[in-house]
């Protein structure tokens, strides 16, 4: 079976501030296929946010090139480009004075779409995000976080995008409600064909949705592969430490467990 193509190609990217005294990326080479699934994880400040902003020119590399579906990105206007790529993020942004109608077909409307189309694409979103079509004229106000967030996605999607970037997609939610959206996106990327990258600063949630993960630190690539692989041979310290936490929390939580159960037993 042949490979898919690749989508997303940075080659050498750098970003730096302060007069380059600064580097919030450097040198970061990074291929992504057509319908993976790509987590990007590390600290705060590793330069991952960064990555991600540089493939829809949110932020212009100093140095190096980035290119989507073959064609590099500073030849498009960044309007245009963002126009093709589904974005998510914790904030969400909804405008708080549209309806969910209206917040999701914010770019349909941009590209001209017609209005019936427009119509049925929202209605088939909200399936796909398992909201009630009841809501569709709601305002952002009266929805739980969880709802807004859903909401999100659906617009991110509303102008069929194959590429989706997310940065920190879920991690306002409560544990719960976290969960579920982030199952149910998996489901959707799959059923879609998309491909995704996902910035993250949950590593389990990086083990159990990703394909790839890319671990990052001091604006450097430190080690990718899959959840497998980085479990197995990750590579330095740093690294292991790092894909090490969710079984020291499990061990940790079947202690609790065990303890509770002598306790009742």
């Amino acid at each position: 079976m042949s490979e898919e193509p690749v989508v997303v190609a940075l080659e050498g990217v750098s970003k730096s501030y302060d007069g380059g005294a600064t580097f919030a990326i450097r040198d970061v080479t990074l291929a992504v296929r057509r319908g993976e699934f790509v987590a990007l994880v590390g600290a705060s400040g590793s330069g991952k946010t960064t990555t991600l902003k540089t493939i829809n020119r949110l932020i212009d590399a100093d140095v190096g090139s980035v290119a989507v579906a073959g064609e590099p990105v500073d030849t498009l206007p960044a309007h245009v480009l963002r126009r093709r790529i589904g974005y998510v993020f914790q904030g969400i942004g909804l405008f708080p004075h549209f309806t969910v109608t209206e917040n999701i077909a914010v770019t349909p409307r941009l590209l001209g779409w017609p209005r019936p189309r427009i119509d049925a694409r929202v209605r088939e979103l909200l399936d796909l995000v398992q909201l009630p079509q009841s809501m569709a004229e709601r305002f952002p106000s009266e929805l739980s976080g969880g709802q807004r967030q859903r909401v999100g996605v659906a617009r991110a999607l509303a102008a069929e995008p194959a590429i989706m970037l997310m940065d920190e997609p879920f991690g306002a939610l409560d544990p719960i409600t976290r969960d579920a959206l982030a199952a149910e996106y998996r489901r959707l990327h799959e059923r879609m064909g998309l491909t995704t990258l996902m910035v993250t600063h949950d590593v389990l949630e990086a083990l159990v949705l990703a394909d790839r993960i890319v671990v990052m630190r001091a604006g450097e690539i430190a080690a990718q592969g899959s959840p497998r692989e980085l479990l197995t041979h990750a590579g330095d310290a740093g690294v292991a430490e790092l894909m090490d936490m969710p079984r020291r929390h499990a061990e940790r939580l079947n202690g609790l467990l065990r303890d509770a159960a002598g306790t009742h037993g």
